[in-house]
């Protein structure tokens, strides 16, 4: 540039720039957008809850179990406390402790679950056997604990996450019943693929079938429980939810093996009662027991259940 004259190519480049910036900006605006979308983060906790299935139930329900009957000792033979820092459990090396009850021939009983919140001076392990001579801080390392729970070795938190999107949605303030249903729907795979896999990882065996740790784990009954309770109580007054429950517990029963099937038909009964006490119409009792994957996205059946719903009801 000279006295009165402007570099045109200068200018050019710097316009494009700008445009080039405009243009990043809005498509990370959109791209934000829908990433916060409620439907895209369900999505990405239950593919998330999948993965960690997978890899702490990695036994399928099928697998035969050891014949022998493993007792642990009522007594250990040394407690080994919690020292350092207080904080969640997240996450525990099996490997390792397995390999190290293999070597002093004792066996490992880790006292609390992953996410439980342990305080300094808790126990944390009960040891049994020849691993009493085990060094505390070789043990103490085997465990990892942060501030807040995360999906590494636990899969009940995106259970608890999904409850969570559920319950919010579900509230007074939101009133999105929509939003919970979606909840659902991840929460409906999750359950079937923890009731296909074996979720009996309480009793861990060497390769020569010796008892070498016990770590407790969630069992079928608590993520069945964890999943319906909270969101039947708080959606008992929108037919959507109602439906929902009732097309998960009754799909679930459809395509679980026969074992599964006690605490579903418990919950199918908790939902009828919750139905009961929460609608004073038979219409709307009627058409809150239609089981509807959408919630109430379908017409199929309800009119005839409202038609025997009403002669009923003027008998």
């Amino acid at each position: 540039m000279n006295g009165d004259t402007v570099n045109q190519f200068n200018t050019f480049i710097a316009g494009m720039l700008g445009l080039f910036s405009i243009v990043v900006f809005l498509y990370l605006i959109d791209y934000a957008a829908r990433f916060l979308r409620p439907v895209s983060i369900v999505q990405k906790v239950g593919a998330s809850g999948i993965v960690v299935i997978q890899s702490v139930y990695a036994e399928a329900i099928t697998a035969p179990h050891p014949d022998e009957e493993f007792r642990i000792p009522t007594i250990p033979g040394r407690v080994v406390a919690h020292a350092g820092t207080s904080g969640i459990l997240l996450a525990v090396d099996l490997v390792g402790l397995m390999e190290l009850a293999r070597q002093f021939d004792g066996m490992i009983e880790i006292v609390p679950q992953i996410g439980d919140f342990v305080a300094v001076d808790e126990p944390l392990f009960r040891l049994h056997g020849g691993i009493v001579d085990a060094d505390d801080r070789q043990l103490r390392g085997s465990v990892a604990l942060g501030s807040e729970r995360t999906l590494e070795q636990d899969p009940t938190f995106a259970f608890r996450i999904l409850v969570d999107v559920a319950i919010k949605a579900l509230s007074p303030a939101i009133n999105d019943p929509t939003t919970a249903v979606l909840a659902i729907d991840q929460l409906h795979r999750l359950l079937r693929r923890v009731g296909l896999h074996h979720d009996r990882g309480e009793e861990i065996c060497d390769t020569a079938g010796k008892l070498r740790l016990v770590f407790l784990m969630p069992q079928w009954e608590d993520y069945v429980h964890l999943t319906c309770t909270e969101i039947r109580h708080f959606g008992a007054s929108s037919i959507q939810i109602m439906r929902r429950m009732r097309s998960l517990l009754e799909n679930l029963m459809q395509t679980l093996p026969p074992p599964r099937h006690a605490v579903l038909r418990q919950q199918l009964v908790l939902l009828d009662r919750t139905i009961d006490e929460h609608y004073n119409f038979p219409e709307d009792r009627a058409i809150a027991r239609i089981p509807d994957p959408q919630g109430l996205g379908g017409a199929l059946g309800v009119q005839a259940d409202i038609e025997r719903a009403t002669a009923e009801n003027e008998k």
